[in-house]
């Protein structure tokens, strides 16, 4: 299923690429368990992720431009990652990664090299040869938020929440209430059904000033799950007509409708109040434990 949303302006993907399929992983996952081996949590914007141009010709005229300096010197640093970054706006993955393998060659201890090299193998789902080289992107005296956002991500595809979670943090730590991480945080939690830590966290990226439609979309997603779908369709309204918020909705409220796994959420939501709930000494309960609060109807 896809979400309504037309593309950015000139359609470029990144970063919006990574956001919007990191909304429908969650969905995913959290509704059927299915997975994306290609890109899981992309979600993720990075926070260094290519800006976006007007059109796509212009993008294309840039790479041209681009790609004759580099050819003249190839691996150079600055026209490598300039190159790089433009060819990952255009969603040629492969040829930014061959870019800046290039770069990495003439510049392999080069920190922002291996920012932009980690990138572009993170674009191009090389999830476990990215992990290795964002690792050695920053250093603990010179730390980088935008490149341990990406290690969220990349960790986050390859399963390993927790260790997502903690880039995250570490990230927010540098940068505190930088929205772009509190998203990927958030969908990090929708991922491992916690969704009222998905929301709280949402809320925190969507109320910043610098929020963008793809947050208050991550946003509305995860409030469908809960089963909040009023409230859903009023946050897809600030960008979309109501109609096609309305749809929007309507299409994940179905999916919920589908799945088997909404009865899993509730089941999982209403053993944790029971935990939370029961006395030190308890007496033997037979009765049902309450129902998750609004459940899809």
């Amino acid at each position: 299923m896809s979400i309504s949303r037309p593309p950015p302006a000139g359609g470029c993907a990144p970063p919006g690429k990574w956001l919007r399929t990191a909304a429908c992983a969650a969905m995913l996952a959290v509704l059927g368990g299915c997975r994306d081996t290609g890109d899981v949590t992309g979600s993720i914007n990075s926070g260094g992720a290519p800006p976006v141009a007007e059109s796509q010709s212009d993008l294309r005229a840039e790479a041209a431009d681009l790609g004759k300096r580099f050819d003249s010197n190839p691996g150079e640093k600055s026209v490598s990652i300039s190159y790089a970054r433009t060819l990952r706006a255009l969603t040629q993955y492969s040829q930014a990664v061959a870019v800046m393998q290039a770069a990495a060659v003439k510049a392999p201890s080069d920190l922002e090299v291996l920012s932009a090299y980690g990138k572009a193998l993170a674009d191009a789902g090389q999830l476990q040869q990215a992990a290795e080289v964002l690792s050695r992107s920053y250093t603990a005296e010179r730390p980088n938020w935008s490149n341990m956002n990406v290690q969220g991500s990349v960790s986050d595809q390859l399963g390993d929440h927790p260790l997502a979670q903690k880039f995250y943090h570490d990230a927010l730590k540098i940068v505190p209430g930088e929205p772009t991480i509190l998203n990927n945080l958030g969908l990090s939690y929708a991922l491992t059904k916690q969704l009222t830590l998905a929301e709280q966290t949402l809320r925190q990226a969507a109320d910043s000033p610098r929020a963008d439609a793809r947050m208050r979309e991550n946003l509305a997603l995860v409030l469908a799950l809960e089963g909040k779908f009023a409230e859903a369709e009023r946050v897809e309204r600030q960008d979309l007509s109501a109609e096609a918020a309305a749809d929007n909705v309507a299409a994940i409220r179905q999916m919920i409708a589908q799945s088997n796994s909404w009865r899993d959420i509730e089941a999982l939501d209403t053993k944790k109040r029971h935990a939370k709930s029961k006395p030190s000494a308890p007496a033997a309960d037979n009765s049902s434990p309450p129902a998750i609060d609004n459940p899809p109807g």
